[in-house]
């Protein structure tokens, strides 16, 4: 439509000169961040448009959902509207996306079903193919994959059969992956494909001395690794492995990768291999080293011992807990990082705490001796428990600045102990006057 009829159908319409040039810098940065975050391996698709290989990667959300929703909202609060999905294929994954937007994830193998009843414009055909097409009846991705190729090909070329291979999977689709601006990294190319898991690892081990040997001349130290195998397939399999402080070491480093190397199929054959520090930190080893010489214990072991465990149980795995200034129980601790610095807060050392917190508290049935005493016996699901001593009550308010929910939030606590000798943590929710219900929030005693 001419400006000047948009205009004329819409009172103000505000007007902007579009700038391809700019579009697509800005398009590659959002590119450099994806790399950063979600995976070693991203593709422009001009002019709108991305491919993430999320293939080793997306388990570090949860899943394919996951990854997903971290993703589109982080672009939500950059106020960028965007779809996504994942699927086997470059071309499933982008049909699926532009035409059947419900959908999020493609199962494995199902690209096929995905894509037959799109229309035609789902396989990125220029619109004169398009348009030829549909004079002939075609209108949809299954009509074109029922009819015969040679035809096809006669009249339009070679591409309408190709688009259908790629979305299908049948045909490899080469993409131009970005790398990050000026990421330190190393490559290896191979003239015949290897595959043996004690040719992977020397790969590794070679990649891992040419790279520190770059973060050593630019003085940094790598907090997050992606190795990415290609394959004579076309498909990629990556590795991700993440640090607790900068690190140069190529013996630690490969302990990290050794534990996940026999995760990698390389199908019929690998032949490139790239080693990228997508995640850099400056590092300082002379002033590393300052802690061991003055005899002080060395934090880069406990660090190497923090990545170990990472690596083996999962990033998400390792953490220590830390106290918050909260004045209800399950506000007033949060998972930190093993190695991250202490907070200033701190349990009050005068109020004894369980070892166990229970979160939600679980109900129990209560048999009280009078109606603001401590239960002389409880049942726990199907445990039966009679109490031989008692303290409290502690009574704890709810935290009126945080939401309206905890203005006239009032709990009434008691540390009981069975006759067994457990203990637990017991509350009642409101005064007995008020029919509060009582809940087990703590087992033990720290």
């Amino acid at each position: 439509m001419a400006v000047a009829h948009a205009q004329a159908a819409i009172l103000g319409l505000t007007v902007v000169e579009a700038d391809p040039d700019a579009d697509a810098h800005a398009l590659a940065q959002l590119g450099a961040w994806c790399l950063r975050r979600y995976a070693p391996l991203v593709a422009l698709d001009l002019p709108d448009g991305l491919w993430i290989e999320v293939a080793g990667s997306a388990h570090l959300f949860q899943g394919e959902e996951g990854l997903i929703e971290d993703l589109l909202s982080h672009l939500a609060r950059r106020a960028l509207r965007a779809r996504a999905v994942v699927a086997d294929t470059p071309g499933a994954a982008w049909a699926v996306a532009r035409y059947a937007p419900r959908e999020r994830v493609v199962a494995p193998g199902c690209q096929v079903a995905a894509v037959a009843g799109l229309p035609l414009r789902a396989l990125r055909l220029p619109r004169e193919t398009v348009a030829g097409l549909t004079q002939l009846g075609i209108e949809r991705v299954d009509q074109l994959a029922d009819k015969p190729r040679a035809p096809l090909r006669l009249r339009f070329g070679p591409e309408p059969s190709l688009r259908l291979d790629q979305a299908f999977g049948h045909a490899p689709e080469p993409l131009a992956y970005l790398d990050l601006p000026d990421a330190a990294l190393a490559r290896l190319a191979f003239a015949e494909p290897i595959s043996t898991p004690e040719t992977l690892a020397r790969v590794t081990e070679r990649l891992l001395v040419e790279l520190c040997a770059e973060l050593e001349r630019r003085g940094l130290g790598a907090r997050r690794l992606d190795l990415v195998f290609r394959r004579v397939d076309g498909a990629s399999r990556g590795l991700r492995v993440a640090t607790a402080r900068p690190n140069r070491t190529v013996r630690h480093l490969m302990q990290l990768f050794a534990e996940r190397l026999a995760l990698v199929d390389p199908g019929f054959g690998i032949d490139e291999a790239l080693l990228c520090a997508t995640r850099v930190e400056w590092f300082d080893a002379a002033q590393a080293g300052l802690g061991v010489l003055a005899g002080e214990p060395a934090e880069a072991d406990l660090a190497e011992l923090v990545d170990r465990l990472g690596a083996r149980l999962g990033p998400g795995r390792v953490y220590r807990l830390d106290p918050v200034a909260s004045t209800l129980p399950e506000r007033s601790v949060r998972r930190v990082g093993p190695l991250a610095a202490a907070a200033e807060a701190g349990w009050p050392a005068d109020l004894p705490r369980p070892a166990r917190l229970l979160h939600p508290p679980e109900p129990v049935a209560v048999t009280a001796l009078a109606p603001d005493h401590p239960p002389a016996l409880f049942v726990w699901g199907s445990r039966r428990l009679r109490v031989a001593r008692a303290d409290g009550p502690e009574r704890m308010h709810g935290e009126w600045w945080v939401s309206d929910a905890d203005s006239g939030l009032v709990r009434d606590y008691y540390r009981v102990e069975s006759t067994a000798g457990d203990r637990f943590w017991l509350f009642r929710d409101a005064p007995a006057a008020e029919g509060g219900r009582w809940w087990l929030h703590g087992v033990g005693e720290a």
